[in-house]
């Protein structure tokens, strides 16, 4: 009986002080992870994409371009749509990333990115550790089949 007691207590003694530790140390990794938010501005070769909150998930729309005009002087469009009905939406604030969630610190997935270069439609992921870049991941299914772009934080 005692040895039970004695190994209740080395429990006690090392069980007890680690779960302060993480009542105490948790809502600083929370605050953390929301300071390591892709929420702003960011760039690409050809555009600036804005990153926003919309109802707890985050979306994204194109800010700016390099070259808003085509060659003969209009408008850039959404030509290459597959809906024709929205082939003459001007791109810039156009929507390109919509509904991603937080899938863990600095990962978001779960959304869709649209490609108006192509007119497709891709599953999307993020990965942001804090710093001036962004990866995100368009893929067909499964993530292992796609491609990451680099974004750098416009300025």
């Amino acid at each position: 009986m005692t040895a039970a007691v004695t190994t209740r207590n080395r429990k006690t003694v090392i069980i007890y002080p680690l779960l302060l530790l993480f009542a105490i140390t948790a809502p600083l990794g929370v605050r953390a992870a929301e300071q390591a938010s892709p929420v702003g501005l960011w760039k690409n070769e050809d555009a600036k994409i804005a990153i926003f909150k919309d109802g707890g998930k985050l979306d994204g729309k194109i800010a700016a371009l390099d070259e808003k005009y085509t060659s003969d002087g209009q408008t850039k469009t959404d030509i290459h749509n597959p809906d024709p009905a929205k082939r003459k939406r001007p791109l810039i604030g156009l929507v390109v990333m919509k509904g991603i969630s937080p899938a863990g610190p600095s990962k978001w997935d779960g959304g869709t990115a649209y490609d108006p270069k192509t007119g497709n439609t891709y599953s999307v992921s993020l990965e942001y550790d804090g710093g001036n870049t962004l990866k995100v991941r368009g893929y067909l299914l499964i993530s292992g089949v796609g491609r990451t772009e680099v974004l750098t934080r416009a300025e």
